[in-house]
């Protein structure tokens, strides 16, 4: 079959299979979802950590742009996974975790202040005493991270051997455009929906509130919720 057929075919394929949907509790992985019009339902919290303007950060020195990608991606899963999120995307310089669970507000706004911390504390004061151009040139380095709440349909695309997992609702769209934002010192984003659900260990310290209502109007959400604060782990 010609490649402008075999294009068609997956084409008309898409149009036509039959959806096997199912209802999930657990985060879903490639293998646990059918290629062919399989598909699962369920309500997740999504995170979104971005590193800015990587771009031109890699313009200037690529093996440096690589360490740092390395130190954030890397430092972001391991403070996904330790608030019981799991990891499911990686996008060069973002990382996208899914949160279930009775927490699942909580752990992930727990976490998009742990990604402060780690980042704030840790990953840019090393590498700005590091590289000099880093601590005194025009590039700042500087991230973002996004939470949003919804049910979502996960279904896996793509072809055989060349295939993931892709989420379609509003979590993973709003979390992605939250983690976007750029309103330094501000680093960490929520929407209403989250912050509603927010256990106090995740609301407060020492009786102040981390988090601030902002309004978001040419956002897809109205209520936002934004936070400078960090949390280091073991609090």
């Amino acid at each position: 079959m010609a490649l402008a057929d075999e294009v068609g075919a997956q084409i008309d394929e898409a149009l036509s299979h039959r959806w096997d949907i199912r209802d999930g509790n657990v985060v879903p992985t490639t293998e646990s979802v059918v290629l062919a019009g399989g598909g699962v339902r369920l309500t997740v919290v999504m995170l979104y950590a971005d590193l800015v303007d990587s771009t031109a950060l890699a313009m200037w020195d690529q093996q440096v742009t690589a360490r740092i990608c390395k130190a954030f991606l890397g430092g972001v899963t391991r403070l996904i996974r330790g608030q019981g999120g799991d990891v499911r995307s990686f996008d060069g310089d973002r990382v996208m975790g899914v949160f279930l669970g009775d927490r699942k507000n909580t752990s992930a706004a727990l976490c998009a202040l742990q990604i402060n911390w780690m980042f704030t504390q840790l990953l840019k004061p090393r590498f700005e005493a590091r590289y000099e151009k880093l601590r005194d040139g025009t590039y700042k380095l500087a991230h973002c991270t996004g939470v949003d709440l919804s049910e979502v349909l996960t279904v896996r695309a793509g072809i055989r051997n060349n295939n993931d997992l892709i989420w379609i609702g509003r979590a993973p769209n709003v979390a992605a455009k939250l983690s976007a934002l750029r309103e330094a010192p501000h680093h960490s984003f929520i929407s209403g929906d989250v912050y509603d659900m927010l256990h106090d260990d995740a609301k407060l310290w020492q009786g102040q509130n981390m988090w601030e209502q902002r309004s978001w109007s040419s956002g897809p959400i109205n209520r936002v919720y934004r936070s400078g604060w960090w949390r280091h782990p073991s609090y």
